[in-house]
């Protein structure tokens, strides 16, 4: 009989600790950080006056994708200065997502709560420190006061302006990332080792049934690699979209 015992959560997410309190999605981490730096260093150094190949190549695409479909839909031509930062976010973050379907790695490190809840902090300080900047105090007042809204029901009205945008938005960023890694990691431990159990298990008669979960695995790796690309974008688009109303409150 198939006793099919799923490890601990806890065992699924971390590695033992390198040195304390460096793990498994630390190492990643930094790694991710790592490769983004060296693809754009090497990219940045290469001869302009060449047709763009290699590593360039790729860089500039991916710089084309931020540029394109993130900054012109959401800041306008007027955003191109914020293209260093959101080309950074996208990267690192797609970096951490991909680690999630490579084998013997498999674990996204925004699968742990501490990454996404650090970059949706990092992009809330930026786009309250661009209210201030571009709008001053008045920031507080064009957010908690929309205009055109009869006075009485601003007592309704500003609480909920409050709530969505200084304490909403970086729950929803941190929550929306962290929640698909993680679901997506415990399908693809879950059927991996459905897979292992039927294939390796004490009964012949189960191999062949093992194929069943073993094509939803590669089924689910396939989909894995569109959402890691997917949630990158969904995260930079929405860090350029609360950049870019906070510098131009009229859009």
């Amino acid at each position: 009989m198939l006793a099919l015992e799923f490890p601990p959560i806890n065992e699924i997410l971390r590695w033992q600790d390198v040195f304390p309190s460096f793990n498994k999605v630390a190492a990643i981490s930094v790694l991710a950080a790592l490769i983004a730096s060296v693809i754009f260093i090497i990219a940045g150094n290469a001869d302009g006056s060449k047709a763009p190949r290699g590593v360039r190549n790729f860089a500039e695409a991916i710089v084309e994708l931020v540029e394109n479909q993130i900054i012109m839909p959401t800041m306008g031509s007027s955003g191109r200065g914020w293209t260093p930062f959101l080309l950074s976010l996208f990267s690192f973050i797609y970096l951490c997502n991909v680690p999630g379907i490579i084998p013997i790695i498999q674990m996204p490190a925004t699968a742990r709560m501490a990454l996404p809840l650090f970059l949706s902090l990092l992009v809330w300080v930026v786009f309250i420190g661009v209210g201030f900047k571009h709008q001053g105090l008045g920031y507080l007042k064009n957010s908690l006061f929309p205009p055109g809204v009869p006075a009485p029901l601003y007592i309704l009205v500003t609480p909920i302006e409050f709530i969505s945008t200084f304490l909403v938005r970086p729950f929803s960023l941190t929550v929306r990332l962290f929640a698909n890694m993680l679901a997506g990691h415990i399908l693809l431990v879950t059927f991996a080792l459905l897979t292992k159990e039927l294939v390796q298990g004490d009964s012949v008669a189960l191999i062949p049934v093992g194929i069943l979960p073993f094509f939803m695995l590669v089924f689910l790796t396939a989909f894995e690699v569109l959402v890691a690309f997917l949630q990158a974008y969904i995260f930079t688009i929405l860090a350029a979209v609360y950049i870019g109303g906070a510098a131009h409150p009229e859009h």
